[in-house]
Order: C-alpha cells, then structure tokens, then sequence
C-alpha cells in the first residue's frame, strides 16, 4: 500500500484543484512551479502572483452580470477594491486595470488616490468611497478631493461628520450612509462601532439632509462583519437594511445605490467549498423582491471586496531548518521564519490558511507541529483542515523540505507592518511578484529584499536618521 504525501491528499480531498497541481512531486500554483522560484531567489519569501487579482475580481463581475439578465434587474453593478486589505501600488495598479473604484479606510488612502491619479492609473469618473470613523485630517482631505472635483462619496459613520463637510465641501456633494448592524449572537458586543443606529437613520436624514441643498443622499452601506454568508444572520441583516433602503427612498430620490460590505470568503483548504453564483444570485433576487414589495426602484448594486480580491494571490514560502521530537508524541519542524512577524492572523485571531509541501510529495508524511523562529511559546502553527497537528513529508535524505502557506495576500503585511520591527528582530521577508508580459511569458521579479539588520538598527536609533517633519 502506497503512503505517500500525495496519496493521502488525493484520498482526503478532490485533488488537483484549480490553482494547485502535483507535476513530478513539486507542487505547482496557478501553473507556477514554485522550486524555480525558489531556487532564484530562496527563503523565506512572500509571494504575489498578481493575474489571480484580476480573475477574482472577473469572476464576481461575470457572476452579478450573468445574475442581472436571469432576474431582468434594472440597475447598475459597482466592484469596490477595500484599500486597507493591501495598499501597495502593484496591488492597485493591477486592481484598476479591471473598471473598478476604490473604498477607503484612513486619511493616507486619499495621497493614495492622488498618486494614482498623477500616474494616470484613476480618472476623477472613479468612484471613491469613503468610510470609516472619520477624524479630522481624513474629513479634510475627503473635502479637498470632492473640491477638486473627483466622485467622491464619504460615508457617515455618525451624526456629526456631515458638520465638516458642511464647513469644508465649497459646493455640493453626495453622501452616503452607513448602518450599524447588529453583530452575530457570538460576538463580544450587540451593534457594531461603526455607523448610525438603524432606528435613527430616517430622522438624521430629515432633520440634516433633505431641505439641505449641499448633499444628496445616494448611498446606504450595510457591512457584516463575519462576511457573506447563507446563514439567518446574514439574511436577517441584510433584510433590516433593505427595509431601512425602502423607507428611505420614499422620501429621498436621489437615494439609488446600496453598497454590500463584508466580502466573500476565500479559500482556506483543500476541502473548501462556497458557491458564489447561488449567493449573488440570492442578494440580487431578495433585494428586487424587497424593493418591488415596496414598489421602489432597485438601487444599483456596490460590493466592497478586499481579502475576496487579493486574498488568494499571496504566499508564504519558508523552508524547514530543522526537526525537533519534544516528546514522544510532538515532533516540531522548525521553519526558517515566524508566523507571528509573517501571518499575524494565524496568532491573533487563529486563522487558518491553506498549507502545502511544495516538494517531496512522493515521499512519506507524519503529523508534526510547526514552529516559529521567535522565543514567543505562541509563535507556532498546528492545524489543518479536520485535525489537530500538520499531516506534511518526512525529512529524509538531506533534502530540504519547503512548505507554502496559501491565500495570505490580504492584511497580514498591513497587520504585521511591512518593515520596521518585529518580534526578536525577526526580518521581513523577501517579496517577488509574478506576472505575464504581453506576450504571454511568465515573468518574476524582486520587488523587495529581505530586511537587513543595518534598516532595523537605524529605526531602534542605534544609527544617525532623518527624523521626518
């Protein structure tokens, strides 16, 4: 009986899979074989294969569309790019390739957006959609971009915010509204932080917007925290907000657009299923029944989508130095990096990213735990898909074995802090980005080095720096 790596992953899950394929026991993504790119430039190394970025956002885009003309829905789809989930300029430049607009979270996405539009990558037709609780400096700079006549709708979080743009707006402007929804029954807290109480949204707007000649009102955003997903809650939540739509548009024409935060889920193992057509096809058919019930127009229809987007272009390659059986039952592989400095979210909320060997997979496998450089007794990794520790190839032969951490492309460099410093002065690793030039040839490139101890000591002030003004 055969027992090797691959046999227990084609017996355990339908394998191969789009994105991962096995040729000759090295691991393959999205047709990318990743030993070469490891022997160009080694471990440990992030990685960002950016044609994935825009096949996801296609693949929503065909989904609503082919979902419109089944349900003759009257109105307009609007893909929305999350800032936050990656800010770097590759990421966007690659994103707005694709007819899309932007939302941002902070003051700084709005230099951002200037930049973009300097290079010619954004065009003032773009939306930008602007949430978040707002400070000063961010309400000011959204003010400036309205001023200089990009389409621009900042969204209330509360009842104060539309003073600033009162003061600061020279003409007129549209706005939006978010909805603080309740939060899952699991959740620390009943009603999310973030927007305006439903019961009190149709009273703001009469009392604030309507007889106020500066703002139309176009926008109500509803955002779940948990994401989208066929469950009670979901629907539940969106069906508050349709309702609070409806009641809304009665008294306010210029309201034609609901904006559908919180994302769909990604991949995060083998096992993984979710079918994104029946979802899009169930928001589009209860948001037409809701507004024909009501005997209103449908809203155009705005998604927010950041780790959906860029979640599934990213990998994590580390390579494991060494073998350490603790006890007689946890034998540690020791991986040439730290899970807390390269994917905080595997230590700050537990979450769990498909992982893969990317070779030896004819080799045979054993249950293990993975452990990170740091001293930190939670730097480590240890579960999978249906059990407690890392089923992953025996190391043998003196051959080293190279493991991949899969669709880590959103939050973890924001949450980690891409440079500056980490946990036991652990570096940032090494960042190659893949793509194909117009011919079709797969191209790779360095887009930024592993962190050196000279960049860290000059941050800890143990060398002359340039303090910024």
């Amino acid at each position: 009986m055969s027992n090797t790596y691959l046999d227990l992953i084609q017996q355990t899950f339908d394998f191969p899979q789009e994105g991962f394929e096995v040729k000759n026991n090295i691991l393959h993504f999205n047709g990318v074989n990743l030993m070469d790119i490891i022997g160009s430039y080694s471990t440990p190394m992030k990685i960002t294969y950016l044609p994935k970025i825009s096949s996801q956002i296609n693949k929503a885009k065909t989904s609503f569309r082919r979902a419109f003309k089944e349900l003759k829905y009257d109105g307009k789809y609007h893909y929305c790019y999350c800032t936050k989930s990656s800010h770097f300029s590759h990421i966007l430049d690659e994103v707005l390739k694709n007819d899309t607009h932007i939302e941002t979270s902070y003051a700084y996405d709005i230099d951002i957006v200037r930049k973009l539009y300097e290079r010619g990558s954004f065009d003032k037709e773009r939306y930008v959609i602007c949430n978040g609780f707002k400070n000063n400096l961010y309400t000011s700079k959204i003010s400036k971009l309205i001023n200089d006549g990009f389409n621009v709708i900042p969204v209330l979080d509360n009842k104060e915010e539309i003073n600033r743009y009162q003061r600061l707006v020279k003409g007129d402007c549209n706005i939006g509204i978010r909805i603080a929804a309740e939060e899952e029954p699991s959740f620390e807290f009943y009603t999310s932080r973030l927007g305006i109480r439903w019961r009190d949204i149709l009273e703001f707007y009469v009392q604030k917007i309507h007889d106020n000649k500066k703002f139309s009102l176009k926008m109500l955003h509803f955002f779940i925290n948990t994401g989208i997903k066929d469950d009670a809650y979901y629907w539940s939540e969106l069906n508050k907000a349709l309702n609070v739509y409806c009641q809304l548009r009665k008294i306010c024409p210029t309201l034609d657009s609901i904006n559908i935060g919180g994302g769909f889920p990604i991949k995060n193992s083998l096992g993984f299923e979710y079918d994104y057509d029946y979802m899009i096809k169930a928001i589009v058919t209860q948001i037409k029944n809701v507004c024909k019930k009501n005997r209103i127009p449908v809203p155009d229809i705005f998604t927010e989508f950041g780790s959906f987007t860029v979640g599934e272009s990213g990998v994590a390659v580390y390579k494991v130095l060494a073998q350490k059986q603790q006890n007689d039952a946890e034998l540690w592989y020791m991986i040439d990096s730290s899970f807390i400095t390269t994917l905080p979210d595997t230590w700050g909320i537990g979450q769990r990213f498909l992982m893969l060997p990317i070779n030896k997979w004819d080799a045979d496998y054993q249950r293990v735990n993975l452990g990170g450089l740091t001293c930190d007794s939670h730097d480590y990794y240890n579960s999978e898909a249906h059990i407690n520790q890392v089923f992953l190839p025996r190391v043998t032969n003196g051959e080293p074995l190279y493991i991949g951490f899969f669709h880590i492309g959103a939050y973890q460099d924001q949450l980690a802090g891409y440079g500056g410093i980490k946990h036991c002065l652990i570096p940032s690793p090494q960042h190659v980005l893949i793509n194909y030039d117009k011919k079709g040839n797969l191209k790779h490139r360095l887009f930024a080095k592993q962190q050196t101890a000279s960049s860290m000591l000059k941050i800890l002030g143990y060398e002359q720096k340039q303090v910024d003004e």
